[in-house]
Order: C-alpha cells, then structure tokens, then sequence
C-alpha cells in the first residue's frame, strides 16, 4: 500500500462516501480513485465499504479501523515535513485559516498584520466561510487552522482552544427610540416591540433567540437573518430594524452613526476559539500565530492541550485562564 491509497480512501470517507467530490478535492479523476481502493483493497484481503451498485453505502467495520489507523499515519507524515522544515531553520512556509466573516473583518487584521511583519516569507491564506463551510475545508484538509465560535460538536477532530469571550449587543440608528438618553436598562419586553436582523445562527441551539424571548413569554419579530456583519448593520442603517450583532463587529469610528445598546445582559456570553487537526505538528509559525491571537496560549499550554485526551483534563488546563472578554 501507498500514501496515495490510504488517502484517498480516507478522502472517499470525508467526503460523504462520495468518489467525485473525494476526485474534486483532491484534484485528480475518478478512476485513479477507484483504481487505488480496489488495489488498498485487494492487499488488505477485505472491503473498506460497502457498495450498492456503483455508489459507496456506508463504511465496513474492518474499514472504521483501517481509516482509524490510516488518519493517523497520514498525520504523521505531514509532522515529518514539518520537523524537517523547523530542523532546516525554513522559515518558509503556508498557514491557510479557515474562519468566519466577523472574525477576519473585525479580530484577525492586527493579528496578521504583527504575523506578516516576523514572518514575511510565510504565505497566509484566509477562507471565510459558515461554520458549516468550515468544517468541510478541515474535513478535506484544506486548511491548518480553524476559528470559529461554538459549533464544537462539528468539529469533534480538532483540538479546540478557547481565545476570548464575547456578547451580543444590540446596534440602532442614532434617532431611534431604544438609543434615547435616560431609556435605561434595555429589557426583552422593549426589544420585542421592534423588529430585529441578526445572525442566522443566532436562532439555532440552547441560546437561540427564540428560546432566550420564549423564557419571558415573548416571540422576536425577525426581519431579516445574515451571516455577515456588515450586512446586518446596512439593514439597520435602513430602518428595517434593531440589529444584534457580535460586539467585536462594532466599531465607534467606522459606525458612528449607530449607537450600541448594552445587551449582554440579555445574552449568553460566547467563546471563540482556534482549532487544528490532532495528530499535526505545527511549525513554529503556527505557534506564534496561536500567541499573537490568544496571549495565553503559548507553546507550553498548546502542547500540554494537544496531549490531553478528554474534555476534563483540557478542562483543567484552562480553568484558570481568565479569558479576555471583547
């Protein structure tokens, strides 16, 4: 067996059993991906899937195993290229981040920017996506890094670190009757009297919207949902509504014809964290990128984070950070 074929078939397997997209992702045809399982498959002497027709059903249990193993063995060879160029002193190299729209428009730009200054030879790469849209790049080993907030059930192979924390705040025109001096402490019963644009997101899981009014017997009135920040406050700036948006994605200067009304009273704080696959060695770039973007996490506290292999012990290495609140 070869590096090829234990790629692919791990590629076949993270792409929803799917031999095109599997062909898309990794750049090459169909047919070398068929050719090399059935060749995997005849040294090993067993099936790595079941097949109904032409199309892949599930993954047998001798090839849960195999892929198991495979992921790791692949790992390790990209840690091998890695330690051979720290060894070199190569300061070269490629860091891709996948992440989201608020996190590259309003975080990330004095982070890259200190990044690019200590390490000019390196390329860095952002792709903005959903969390959704994340997931699958790090599923087809498209990027290095991850960040993201909350999701973490999608992201169950990575090694998640947490980096700040942040609330929701609720952003209006100047002119509006929830930015009035002397209006007080905003409370849900006044906010459900307007409509609201928010974040898709914001209206899935334990914290959704709904959930948060349903509590005191209220139903938001949505007039629009978007993933993009910026979009959400052209909305506002409209009149189609109150927005309620990350409090990282307001800026005094760029949006001083809003007003932002404190509303972390009426929301669940949300951590945003960093992730990259377990098993990858990272460069020595890559662990300053972690410091530049968490002060906290240095190289002693991402490899003591990379060891740990439960919830509880990672849990432990992090209770006594005091995470930085944006």
């Amino acid at each position: 067996m070869n590096f090829h074929q234990l790629q692919y078939a791990i590629a076949i397997a993270r792409h929803g059993l799917s031999v095109t997209q599997a062909a898309s992702a990794l750049g090459t045809s169909q047919p070398a991906i068929s050719r090399a399982l059935k060749a995997l498959e005849k040294e090993l002497g067993f099936d790595l899937f079941v097949r109904e027709g032409r199309a892949f059903a599930r993954v047998t249990p001798e090839g849960v195993r195999v892929l198991e193993f495979a992921s790791r063995a692949l790992a390790e060879i990209e840690s091998l290229k890695a330690v051979a160029a720290d060894l070199n002193q190569d300061a070269r190299g490629t860091l891709t981040i996948a992440t989201t729209h608020t996190q590259a428009r309003y975080v990330l730009p004095p982070v890259v920017q200190a990044f690019r200054k200590r390490y000019p030879e390196v390329d860095l790469h952002l792709h903005q996506g959903t969390s959704e849209q994340i997931s699958e790049m790090v599923a087809s080993d498209r990027v290095q890094l991850a960040i993201a907030t909350g999701s973490e059930a999608m992201f169950p192979e990575l090694v998640l670190l947490p980096v700040y924390r942040w609330h929701r705040q609720v952003i209006v025109p100047k002119h509006h009757p929830l930015a009035r001096p002397g209006a007080g402490k905003l409370t849900l019963q006044q906010l459900a009297q307007y409509p609201l644009v928010t974040y898709v997101f914001s209206f899935s899981g334990p914290s959704s919207l709904e959930t948060i009014f349903a509590r005191e017997g209220l139903k938001p009135r949505v007039a629009l949902t978007a993933r993009d920040s910026d979009v959400i406050k052209t909305y506002v700036r409209l009149g189609m509504g109150a927005g309620i948006v990350a409090s990282v994605a307001f800026d005094p200067v760029e949006d001083h014809d809003l007003v932002m009304v404190d509303a972390s009273h009426l929301f669940p704080i949300h951590t945003t964290w960093v992730g990259f696959r377990r098993g990858t060695l990272l460069r020595n770039f890559a662990y300053e990128f972690l410091q530049l973007f968490g002060s906290h996490l240095n190289r002693r506290l991402v490899d003591r984070a990379i060891e740990a292999r439960d919830p509880e012990t990672k849990g432990q290495l992090f209770s006594k950070i005091s995470l930085p609140i944006r």
